[in-house]
């Protein structure tokens, strides 16, 4: 499966588009390395590492989505690595640190 259909079918991007665009800027990643291609095949194992809402998620695919279905059976095809839920972007934290020495 295509890593941009992928995204959207497991409710990450609200477009294949976003999608698109987010491979495209180099924002993702697969098994650590960047992906450049929005073409490039994922299967199950695969770990992707993606920015979603200010944080950056980590997640394994557990299996690949037949179709864009309903979010629980989205969040079904993968898991959260990370242990907290999400990683905070950096520019974040030192935004917050130095609202709390003030």
């Amino acid at each position: 499966m295509r890593l941009d259909r992928l995204l959207f079918c497991l409710r990450l991007a609200r477009s294949r588009t976003l999608a698109q665009r987010w491979i495209a800027e180099g924002h993702i990643r697969r098994n650590g390395e960047r992906v450049t291609r929005q073409d490039q095949a994922v299967a199950a194992g695969d770990v992707l590492t993606l920015p979603l809402a200010r944080k950056v998620v980590v997640i394994e695919l557990l299996a690949l989505p037949a179709r864009r279905g309903p979010a629980a059976e989205a969040r079904a095809c993968y898991r959260h690595l990370d242990a907290d839920g999400a990683k905070r972007i950096a520019g974040e934290i030192a935004q917050a640190e130095g609202e709390a020495q003030q």
